[in-house]
């Protein structure tokens, strides 16, 4: 098992430096909002016709704006008001990551469920991020959100690897050996490669490191307290850690019986779904 998660390490990250992996492009709508959201000038106006023309996404947007954490007296009806309320630069990143959901699609059942699992977590960590940064930090909370998006993003690689290579995908154990073993070091690179932002594109490669303690409190410590939260209570490995041992959670501090802290934080794991 070990040998056939390094081998296909070796192929992936020789793949990838060798420019043969067809790593996944981010979609056109999201370059167009990245594009936009780069002229300090932008208008509301402006940010509104260009994500609106995916519906889908406007839609997700004010679903977002709607959400208990963020809901007004009156409830937001269209995309204009969502992005006046939300700010530009935080719309623009909000739609970035929730564009991506349209890179999750696989040929084979097998791949398709295990993207969904991937993103649905992924989604849920976001809205977890984004609540811890929004009460304990001075950070952005869009930037939150969008890491929390993304901190997994090296695992598509590998399952659109898997798909033409059916050792590999017959055998789930291994699959999700070499997804654990890999997936940091291929999110890297695809982070890089989309031209993230470094306190991003550094977020798949150390939210894993839970003896990690920065000087000040990061986007990877949100990221990496939020998956603890989001994995609480189930049969993964992560439930197993001691979240009282881990720097960034005591640097947030974050105190587990608050029960208000915890109310806000289950309901910030749907703001996403």
């Amino acid at each position: 098992m070990i040998e056939l998660a390094e081998k296909v390490q070796q192929d992936l990250v020789e793949a990838i430096d060798n420019d043969d992996l067809v790593l996944p492009t981010l979609p056109e709508v999201a370059l167009q909002i990245r594009k936009a959201a780069e002229d300090p000038e932008i208008s509301v106006s402006t940010l509104s016709k260009v994500i609106g023309r995916d519906t889908a996404l406007s839609a997700r947007l004010i679903k977002v704006v709607n959400s208990p954490l963020l809901r007004a007296t009156q409830e937001v009806t269209g995309l204009h008001t969502a992005i006046t309320r939300l700010g530009v630069n935080y719309s623009s990143n909000l739609a970035i990551g929730l564009v991506m959901e349209q890179i999750f699609h696989a040929r084979s059942e097998v791949v398709e469920k295990k993207m969904r699992e991937v993103w649905r977590k992924s989604l849920e960590i976001a809205g977890v991020s984004y609540a811890l940064c929004r009460s304990y930090t001075q950070l952005k909370p869009d930037q939150a959100a969008l890491g929390g998006l993304v901190h997994q993003i090296g695992v598509l690689p590998i399952l659109t690897y898997a798909e033409d290579h059916y050792e590999l995908l017959s055998d789930a154990v291994s699959l999700n050996h070499v997804i654990d073993q890999i997936h940091p070091v291929i999110g890297d690179k695809l982070l890089r490669v989309w031209e993230f932002p470094e306190k991003l594109v550094q977020l798949p490669g150390l939210y894993l490191d839970f003896k990690r303690d920065s000087r000040r409190v990061d986007y990877v410590d949100l990221v990496q307290v939020a998956s603890l939260y989001c994995h609480k209570g189930t049969d993964h490995p992560l439930a197993r850690i001691d979240v009282f041992n881990v720097p960034a959670f005591k640097k947030l501090g974050i105190d587990p019986q608050n029960e208000a802290m915890c109310r806000d934080l289950e309901e910030a794991r749907s703001m996403f779904l």
